[in-house]
């Protein structure tokens, strides 16, 4: 798949010049993943980064309204393209591929691969700056093509295929005639935990839901040295992988649901970050989960209305360019070895709404049906469906 466009070089910020933009990040990050985490008696998992970055990406394209209006809800500062592209750059040590990974065997050295890249149109209908915007700030590969085309769907998904390594087959949004514009970030990790838990001590364990039905799971186990914190309702520990990379994981207090609010996660990670290593004995339940989430009813819901609603701006981009879709997809394996995870965001633009229908038909009582070889008129197949189970 290549990129038709005249390449804009990236720059490369200096990490820690812009120290108050990156905390703000921060913080940006943690409130997306206190709106992404709205089910906490379910099993989800959200990238809050993958979110922000897609995010950061659109605000490129915001005229002044629709730009205040997102500067204010996430807490974006003055600089946060330039800091974005610092705190990418921080990561950039522990840059790989994805696709050479062996999931079976996380590397001792983590691997963290960001990708950004913005599906636009054949014919450079979309605007220049915001497209130098994300190739200076962003790295965003710029592909034109033809979103009529049903192959165009297929190369989507083998961009997303291929910055995840497989982790993530399927871009989580359905492109077609109507879309303007398909922006998309994919996040990958990958790493083996500083000390590796022993396979042959993983046993079945009871685990209580939250209805109090107790269920036994495969549970790892194991002593290990660990940053430990306990606050008024919760406990928590920072489980290493090699590299500067941990798993933080929060338990409640008995009978709590472990939901927190941005304000309560900042204070929960100053504890932690401050917290002495202690020896612990430790029972980990292993997991494979993966989560598909819709993201404009969260985002709205945060209070970006006027960003998703038919009023946003976004003639940066293309005049009358408007969201129609925004969705995250995220998978995480958590064992013995180590921890696999891989996210992707997808922002969808379309330059009107779609027309409504003028019928509305449900064939939800018994139908016939034929099929018919249009230039004959020939029934190759006609049948009835009285009860399609």
């Amino acid at each position: 798949m290549k990129q038709s466009r005249a390449p804009v070089a990236r720059i490369a910020v200096e990490p820690g010049r812009y120290p108050e933009a990156e905390d703000a990040l921060r913080r940006s990050a943690f409130r997306l993943g206190v709106a992404l985490a709205a089910l906490p008696d379910t099993n989800q998992v959200s990238s809050p980064v993958s979110a922000l970055y897609a995010l950061s990406m659109l605000r490129a394209g915001a005229g002044t309204p629709t730009a205040a209006e997102m500067d204010a809800v996430l807490g974006l500062p003055a600089e946060h393209h330039a800091a974005m592209n610092a705190l990418l750059a921080t990561l950039q040590y522990f840059d790989g591929d994805p696709v050479a990974v062996d999931e079976d065997d996380p590397p001792g050295q983590p691997l963290v691969h960001l990708a950004n890249a913005v599906f636009v149109p054949e014919g450079g209908a979309i605007g220049e700056a915001f497209l130098d915007a994300l190739a200076r700030y962003y790295g965003a590969g710029v592909y034109p093509v033809d979103f009529a085309d049903p192959a165009t769907a297929g190369l989507i998904d083998d961009w997303v295929w291929r910055e995840t390594g497989g982790r993530v087959a399927k871009a989580p949004l359905v492109t077609g005639a109507d879309t303007g514009l398909s922006l998309l970030n994919a996040v990958y990790f990958a790493a083996a935990w500083d000390e590796p838990f022993d396979a042959s001590g993983t046993d079945e364990d009871a685990f209580t839901l939250a209805t109090g039905t107790r269920v036994f799971v495969p549970t790892m186990h194991g002593h290990r040295w660990v940053r430990h914190a306990v606050g008024p309702d919760w406990e928590g520990i920072d489980l290493p992988y090699g590299g500067g990379f941990f798993l933080r994981l929060v338990l409640p207090a008995e009978g709590a649901s472990p939901a927190w609010d941005e304000q309560e996660l900042l204070g929960i990670a100053d504890r932690l970050d401050a917290a002495e290593s202690i020896r612990v004995d430790l029972s980990l339940p292993t997991w494979e989960h993966g989560h598909d989430q819709e993201l404009i009813g969260v985002l709205e819901a945060l209070g970006l209305e006027k960003t998703f609603g038919p009023g946003a701006d976004f003639a940066a981009i293309h005049p009358g360019l408007r969201v129609s879709g925004a969705a995250q997809t995220v998978s995480i394996t958590v064992a013995e070895k180590g921890t696999i995870a891989a996210a992707v965001t997808q922002l969808a633009m379309m330059t009107s709404a779609p027309v409504p229908p003028e019928v509305s038909v449900s064939f939800d009582r018994p139908f016939g049906y034929q099929i018919v070889h249009e230039d004959t008129g020939l029934p190759l197949f006609l049948g009835t469906v009285a009860d399609p189970r």
